[in-house]
């Protein structure tokens, strides 16, 4: 038996993360069947950073607003699952700069797809315009919250 939740059973921030849970996690099990079955959601927190330009641990750190030693674990973590290499600075060679392998490219293109795949799926079954103010609100949402910079960014963090 599917149980829907009904809009007078959650308040709208409960209702807003939830149904962002369901469709992270169906974006998670589309991935597995396309064979990116060792990607997780925390993952996409430190690729995000890294897509738009190479870093080292230490702005990573700052930019995800975590110690060095958590950005540090979670770029080790990636590294063994080929999705991060570390390369020379060219400008220091002190300094190892992040960058994604081409797994982590493919992993994001894919990613991409699913998430328009699914935004497609909800056009279709609620149209156009229901979507879009859904769209519309949660972004106005953000914004009034101070989200906006964050999103813009690229430096979105789950809360603490």
């Amino acid at each position: 038996m599917v149980v829907h939740p009904t809009a007078d059973t959650l308040d709208l921030s409960l209702t807003a993360l939830f149904a962002g849970w369901a469709m992270t996690d169906e974006v998670q099990r589309r991935l597995a069947g396309r064979g990116f079955g060792d990607l997780r959601f925390n993952d996409g927190v430190v690729i995000q950073h890294v897509l738009a330009a190479p870093l080292s641990i230490t702005a990573l750190a700052e930019r995800m607003g975590v110690t060095q030693q958590a950005a540090s674990k979670a770029v080790a973590d990636l590294e063994r699952r080929n999705l991060v290499r570390r390369e020379p600075d060219p400008g220091d060679a002190r300094t190892k700069l992040l960058h994604l392998t081409e797994h982590a490219h493919h992993a994001v293109e894919a990613t991409r797809a699913l998430r328009e795949d699914l935004q497609e799926e909800l056009l279709a079954e609620y149209g156009a315009e229901n979507v879009e103010d859904a769209r519309k609100l949660l972004a106005s949402i953000i914004g009034r919250y101070g989200g906006g910079d964050a999103v813009h960014g690229r430096r979105v963090r789950p809360p603490r």
